[in-house]
Parts: structure tokens; C-alpha cells; sequence
């Protein structure tokens, strides 16, 4: 597979929507999380991301202009251990619970599907990383449904062993801008990750469509130690 760069996968689109990177530092020593979302409603662009302990939660910027919270508020990252968790939505928990109980990432999804918010039925998107004793590894999950079928879910997983340095995979929920909106289709797609997490960060944020882009969060785990940098962006301050 051919990598690109992160940075003109997202110029040139202007609504994937929420969007999950994972992968590994150039120099090979970090462990990198990255989640988007984006917005094209009010109630979608009311929002910000807010830490909470060793993850975060979306929260609604203006409460009085909150409709509909079931979609939109939820904890894109939980930690459970050694492993990050990072989705699109309130199966954080579900995976979260399922390892808690021993289960794959895979069995622990198998009671969700995508979204029930038709036309679009939005894929749920997830991704675990596996940081211990020095190794790294990490997951990506797509639920998505069959080509707009809302009675039938195609499940996606796809599982990276020892990552390699400046490698990693970029999966969003919607292939572009649309009327029902196209779910994301194919394997994520290979992208560069650089050293440092201000310049990643930075190229992130700055690539996203200015109208829709609301809130980023970025996370930067050393693989030797566990020790960890968040940055967080919320385009409403």
C-alpha cells in the first residue's frame, strides 16, 4: 500500500467527518492516537473535547443550544491498562467493558452496529493500542452498513503488529461530502507520522476543512515508560 500524507488526505476532502489515526513516531519510540470530529449542524458543531481522567468526553460548548445528546456526546477515549481505546462514539464503553471481561476487541464489538441515524447510518469507527513491556501493536474496527441496508452489518477488523516507525493508519466514517452522506469504504489508509506532536498536531488541524473541523485531540505514548502528551483543539473557545 502506498503512504500518503495526512496532510492532503484531509485538504482534499472536506467532510470525512470523524476521524481516527493511529500509528507510530518516526523515531520509532512513541505510540500515536490521533481522533477528529467535524460538524455540518449546529447541534454537531456545538461541542468541544474535555479531558476526563486518562481520556476525554465531548461536552456541548453552549448547553442552551443542545438538542438531540444521544449521537454526539460520548467519551472518545478511555484508558483500560496498558490499552488506549479511542471511537467515534459510545462504543468506548462497550469495548472498554468487553476487555475489562477478557474479550477481544473484536467479540466486544459484536454487540453494536453502525449508527441508527438514516439515511447516512453511520459507521462506528474504533481502534485499540497496545502499549507493553516495549512492544506496540495496535487495532481498527469499521461497523458499517451494507451499502446503505440498515438490515445488514458489515463488520471490518484489521490488526497491526509491531508497528512500524513513522507508519500509521487513518479511518473515517464517511468517504466524503454527500446526500445521504457515503460510508468509508476499503482498508485505512497509510499515512506518515512524524516525531513531534505540536507539528503533527498542528498539520491536523490546519488541514481540516475550516467550516466543519470542531474539536482534535492527539496523544503521544512513550513505548518504553507508558508516559504520555495530550494536546487538545476546540475550535469553539
Amino acid at each position: 500500500m502506498e503512504m500518503v500524507s495526512i496532510a492532503k488526505e484531509l485538504q482534499e476532502n472536506a467532510y470525512p467527518g470523524r476521524g481516527i489515526v493511529l500509528g507510530r513516531s518516526a523515531d520509532g519510540t512513541k505510540a500515536v492516537a490521533a481522533y477528529f470530529i467535524m460538524g455540518r449542524s449546529e447541534n454537531s458543531r456545538n461541542r468541544i473535547f474535555v479531558e476526563d481522567g486518562e481520556g476525554i468526553r465531548t461536552q456541548a460548548f453552549d448547553p442552551s443550544k443542545m438538542q438531540d445528546p444521544s449521537l454526539i456526546i460520548y467519551a472518545p477515549v478511555r484508558v483500560l491498562g496498558n490499552k488506549t481505546i479511542v471511537t467515534n462514539g459510545d462504543q468506548t464503553d462497550t469495548i472498554y467493558e468487553g476487555m475489562d471481561r477478557q474479550m477481544t476487541f473484536e467479540q466486544s464489538l459484536r454487540s453494536r452496529e453502525f449508527e441508527p441515524d438514516a439515511p447516512n447510518y453511520t459507521p462506528r469507527i474504533s481502534g485499540v493500542m497496545h502499549v507493553e513491556n516495549g512492544t506496540y501493536s495496535y487495532a481498527m474496527s469499521i461497523l458499517k452498513s451494507n451499502n446503505g441496508n440498515p438490515e445488514s452489518c458489515n463488520r471490518y477488523t484489521f490488526a497491526y503488529e509491531n508497528a512500524a516507525a513513522g507508519e500509521g493508519h487513518f479511518i473515517h466514517t464517511y468517504k466524503c461530502d454527500g446526500n445521504p452522506l457515503p460510508s468509508f469504504e476499503g482498508e485505512p489508509t497509510l499515512v506518515d507520522i512524524p516525531d513531534d506532536i505540536d507539528a503533527f498536531t498542528d498539520t491536523l488541524w490546519t488541514s481540516l476543512n475550516e467550516d466543519n473541523k470542531v474539536s482534535l485531540f492527539v496523544r503521544f505514548i512513550d513505548i518504553a515508560t507508558g508516559d504520555y502528551e495530550t494536546r487538545i483543539v476546540n475550535k469553539n473557545k
